[in-house]
């Protein structure tokens, strides 16, 4: 079975300092990838440049999508390929509802008129699934938006575009318990609906719990320095990333 996703050997810089050096990854259509690793590691960095975010420039390497060199492409282009990114810290934006918002990336990523009563019958269905209050749906995107509720602002823009990859960057962070639970339910439903791929970048592993982890990569100083399936992640719980990091 050919990759979803390919990354060859990519280096990456941000205004000529290197942060990714030689990074390989694969992933295929309904697995579900953990990137971990300390703070400054490069994780972020991995995920953006993937999304092709224009700040990272790759010095080195390839990224393939479904087969096709991405490597130049722009973010929207690769938005409208099926590639989602979940930010760590949602953007406010004022003067675009967030149904608006929402109804206008997935004209943009099927290239089709969306049907206003099909749309808002669905979207009223993913709110309800994520525990949102319908009055959001008309408020100008994440503005007053608490934490948690922009995350699940995130998660619902997920679930309403079916992307066939899902980049999740720290997306339980700063949540209780219970916002953690729904995200992770919106997160299995987006899985079980789509088949979809997941990568998500995390120094928790709460929103873990319910998930089945195919492969686990800890990156360390722009380099992933090992890799394994899901029981790498109780490993890391257990002994955090100082004998990995040792052994490497």
């Amino acid at each position: 079975m050919a990759n979803l996703l390919e990354v060859q050997n990519l280096s990456v810089n941000i205004e000529k300092k290197s942060v990714l050096n030689g990074v390989n990854l694969c992933v295929n259509a309904g697995e579900t990838h953990v990137l971990m690793g300390p703070n400054g590691a490069g994780k972020s960095t991995l995920g953006y440049t993937i999304m092709g975010n224009p700040r990272y420039t790759v010095s080195d390497g390839k990224i393939f999508f479904d087969g096709e060199d991405i490597t130049e492409l722009g973010a929207d282009k690769r938005s409208a390929k099926g590639i989602f990114l979940s930010f760590q810290n949602p953007l406010e934006v004022p003067g675009v509802s967030l149904d608006s918002f929402i109804r206008t990336a997935l004209q943009q990523r099927t290239g089709e008129r969306v049907k206003l009563f099909q749309f808002q019958k669905q979207l009223k269905e993913m709110m309800s699934l994520l525990h949102m209050d319908e009055s959001y749906a008309s408020r100008d995107l994440n503005v007053g938006f608490s934490g948690g509720e922009k995350k699940k602002s995130e998660i619902l823009q997920l679930l309403m575009l079916n992307p066939k990859l899902a980049i999740l960057d720290e997306t339980d962070s700063g949540l209780d318990v219970d916002a953690v639970r729904t995200v992770s339910k919106g997160i299995e439903e987006y899985q079980k609906r789509m088949n979809g791929a997941l990568i998500i970048i995390t120094h928790s592993t709460k929103i873990l719990e319910s998930l089945h982890v195919d492969k686990t990569h800890i990156l360390v100083k722009g380099k992933i320095i090992k890799e394994g399936d899901g029981s790498l992640v109780e490993q890391i719980n257990k002994n955090g990333f100082e004998e990995i990091v040792r052994n490497a």
